[in-house]
């Protein structure tokens, strides 16, 4: 039989080390041998041993704070040894190591695919999005040592933060945790309505400090909606009904 699908590029590919590592620009594969953790219905084939275990946004703290802000990362954890390939609707994969205790990076939890159990997961709102009409913008912290996958609709570009920077709230995915941030109105900056075309609204992430900003050439996350799920899996356009939650959660 021949064809170019069998050319050595489409190949599984093959290492002596378990991890995180591209099988291509738009999967995933992970050498399992032990645990890892990923988004929930990303899997697209496994081989071997392995076992999968929905863990909701990551322990029962990200559970209730999922619940109370719409934001997390719907995950599984997988468990075993085998070979398991993820992928989210072709977007672009990319790999990132975090190497100690100082280094954190904030990820919009949409772009989240999967990453190393030593790494810890945390919830945060961005700050000064309160003012959204309740809404709020709330994004996935990771700190420590370990490997995570993002995804990323089309080649992104990463900005280093040497003077102040802007982007827009749908566009950036990911930045260095330690940088001041802010979300403002567009007219503050004389933008009007030349940005955040797809939503009614108009803001504008600025950036101070000293890091990195990535962003996408893809604007998908309707800032009017962005109580929603995930980082870009929306539930509603208005703020979070708490009282309902923690009602939900207490029965």
């Amino acid at each position: 039989m021949r064809s170019n699908l069998f050319a050595p590029e489409n190949q599984e590919q093959e290492s002596t080390q378990p991890g995180l590592r591209l099988q291509n620009s738009k999967m995933l594969k992970i050498e399992l041998d032990g645990e890892a953790l990923a988004r929930q219905g990303s899997m697209v084939a496994y081989q071997g041993d392995v076992r999968f275990e929905a863990r909701g946004a990551g322990g029962l703290g990200g559970f209730v704070k999922q619940k109370l802000t719409g934001e997390g990362v719907p995950l599984m954890q997988l468990s075993g040894r085998g070979d398991v390939f993820l992928a989210d609707a072709a977007a672009d994969v990319h790999l990132i190591d975090l190497e100690g205790p100082d280094d954190a990076l904030t990820i919009n939890g949409k772009n989240v695919l999967a990453f190393e159990p030593s790494l810890s997961y945390d919830i945060q709102m961005v700050s000064g999005a309160g003012s959204m009409g309740g809404a709020g913008l709330f994004n996935c912290v990771f700190r420590g040592r370990g490997r995570l996958a993002i995804t990323a609709k089309g080649a992104p570009v990463v900005l280093t933060v040497d003077a102040p920077t802007y982007a827009d709230p749908q566009a950036a995915i990911a930045w260095s945790a330690g940088l001041q941030v802010g979300l403002h109105r567009a007219e503050q900056f004389g933008l009007g309505t030349l940005i955040g075309r797809t939503t009614g609204e108009a803001f504008t992430m600025a950036f101070a400090g000293r890091g990195f900003v990535i962003v996408q050439p893809s604007e998908e996350v309707p800032l009017s909606a962005i109580a929603g799920t995930g980082g870009g899996q929306q539930s509603g356009s208005g703020g979070v009904n708490v009282g309902g939650v923690l009602g939900s959660l207490l029965r």
